[in-house]
């Protein structure tokens, strides 16, 4: 009876481990379809491979105002800020964070009202004081996980272009929980980590375990963001590619918010093509929760890939490119 049992027992986490591959097979994205986008990275310590950057340059990106400001503030100390316009990020002027938070509120407003005088602004127009945010983007102590987030999900035949991206700007080189409970490489939530088949409770959480939270969130990209994406995109019979970056971005917004309130942003933009331009007009529009933190978020995600590729052609010995599988 104890063999029958242990066999029983053996089968079922056979069978398990089965179903889940099955699963991962049906909602795996086209093989090698991000392959031309991969790139190796040798220095004298190691070799990455690693997602590149080509596509913010050729469309573009790069040259926003908003991916120019997070770059900046990325890679800026705490104790300086940046004044800029809210709805484009354009910088208006540098000053000490001390310097700011000693003034009182009057004069704050009083420096935004001259700002606005200066700068040929709208009365009315929001004006951000934002600080540098250095101290949380780690970009050097981030980059050895970048290689293992894309080998992790390509296994699970995830675009790996999600991997680097969530990895670089979610909790960068970090292992803290946020103060949602958000927790693991890819921050995911609790209750989130145990429907993409993960252990979270009070004796153990595997959202510490790197390959274990990798899974987690490539199941809930292949499973529900990237899905969703589409069944959102194909409501306003929109074009796209699943490659294509501002479709990607609306993925990591899904990802991020959730496709409830990424839907009602779209109801309130009511798009006609799908384009960058649908990004565009996600960064100018708010509904139900998302707010300003869900705009910046792929605003984030573009800055992050500047630095990453600024940074290993000025540190690394040779890059190339290479293919996958």
């Amino acid at each position: 009876m104890f063999i029958f049992i242990e066999i029983s027992n053996n089968m079922r986490t056979l069978l398990s481990l089965l179903f889940q591959f099955y699963l991962f097979q049906f909602y795996a994205q086209p093989l090698n379809s991000w392959s031309d986008e991969k790139i190796m990275v040798k220095t004298a310590a190691d070799i990455s491979v690693i997602m590149n950057a080509e596509l913010i340059f050729k469309e573009r990106w790069d040259q926003l105002p908003q991916t120019q400001f997070w770059k900046k503030i990325m890679l800026l100390t705490p104790d300086s800020c940046l004044i800029n316009i809210a709805s484009s990020r354009v910088i208006l002027k540098k000053i000490c964070f001390k310097e700011w938070m000693l003034q009182s509120d009057i004069e704050k407003e009083k420096t935004k009202v001259n700002l606005r005088l200066e700068f040929g602004l709208n009365k009315d127009e929001t004006i951000y004081v934002t600080s540098g945010k250095s101290d949380f983007f780690k970009f050097t102590k981030v980059y050895p996980s970048l290689s293992k987030g894309v080998a992790a999900f390509e296994k699970f035949g995830v675009d790996p272009w999600y991997a680097q991206a969530i990895l670089l700007i979610e909790s960068p080189g970090q292992m803290k929980k946020s103060v949602a409970g958000a927790y693991g490489a890819f921050q995911l939530m609790p209750d989130v980590a145990r429907s993409q088949g993960l252990t979270v409770n009070n004796y153990r959480d595997e959202r510490e375990d790197f390959e274990r939270c990798a899974y987690g969130s490539a199941r809930l990209l292949q499973r529900s963001c990237i899905p969703s994406a589409k069944r959102i995109l194909d409501s306003y019979s929109l074009d796209y590619k699943e490659t294509d970056l501002w479709f990607r971005l609306f993925v990591l917004h899904i990802y991020h918010a959730g496709s409830g309130n990424v839907a009602a942003v779209l109801t309130k933009i009511q798009p006609k093509k799908g384009s960058q331009q649908i990004i565009l007009d996600m960064w100018q529009n708010t509904a139900g929760s998302f707010g300003n933190s869900s705009q910046n978020y792929s605003q984030l995600a573009l800055a992050a890939q500047l630095i990453i590729h600024d940074m290993i052609y000025e540190q690394c010995d040779e890059i190339s490119d290479c293919t996958s599988r």
